[in-house]
This record gives structure tokens, sequence and C-alpha cells, in this order.
């Protein structure tokens, strides 16, 4: 299904999911969303340029290979578990910083956690449907 209608469609499509996708990361941790419903979106959004536009393309588009993103996400969301460890509190347990930040609000653990969430469910999922898409 490569229409030029679908084309032009997928062009203007990936900025605003990948957009909202951030907005779901980043609204996570204060209400329902982030990491894993934010990393799907992103995956959406991959998903729908490469049916329009080609697995190749969609692979130019993307600076990284999506694998990659795997083993980051993991470390990350390690990391933020663990970073409580060495202020004498448990594992998992949120820190946050004193001062909001301007545009996001509180930064903590948590959202490191989240962010962290959201690489690895883009890294699955990009991974698989590339591979099941190249296989066709």
């Amino acid at each position: 299904m490569k229409t030029i209608i679908f084309k032009t469609a997928s062009v203007y499509l990936l900025p605003l999911l990948l957009l909202f996708s951030i907005f779901i990361l980043l609204r996570g941790h204060y209400l329902p969303g982030g990491g894993f419903v934010g990393g799907l979106m992103a995956s959406i959004a991959f998903v729908i340029h490469s049916f329009a536009n080609g697995i190749e393309k969609t692979k130019n588009i993307m600076s990284i290979h999506p694998g990659f993103l795997m083993p980051v996400g993991l470390l990350l969301a390690l990391a933020s578990g663990a970073l409580p460890l060495f202020f004498g509190e448990s594992f998992m347990t949120g820190l946050w910083m004193e001062n909001a930040v301007p545009v996001i609000g509180s930064v903590g653990t948590a959202l490191f956690f989240d962010t962290g969430v959201y690489l690895v469910v883009i890294g699955v999922t990009l991974t698989i449907i590339f591979t099941i898409s190249e296989g066709l």
C-alpha cells in the first residue's frame, strides 16, 4: 500500500507521533502513560513510515539501529533503580530533585526509569517488525 496519499501523510505523521510519544513519556510519572505507552507510540510512527516508504528509508531516518536501544534502555532503567542505594535507600526508591524543571516539572528517578522502558520498547518493537518485514 504505497499510495501518494499514504506516503505524504506518513511524512507529516512521523514527527507528530514522535512528539506525542514524548508527551506521553513525560506525562507518565504523574498520570497514566509512561515509557511503555510512549515507546509503542514511537514505534507505531516508524512502522507507519516504513509501510509507506519502505524499510530502508525508515532505517536511514533512524541514526542508530533499533537493537542498540535495548541495552541502553535497560542500563538506564537499572541505573535509575540502583541510584537510591548510594543514598542509603532501598532499590527502586523514588528520588526527586528539590527544584522543578520549567517545562517537565519534578524530575526524579521515575522519569529516568520510564525513559529506559521507552527505549527498550522502541528497540524491541522495531527490531521485531523490521526482522519480520525483511523476511517477506
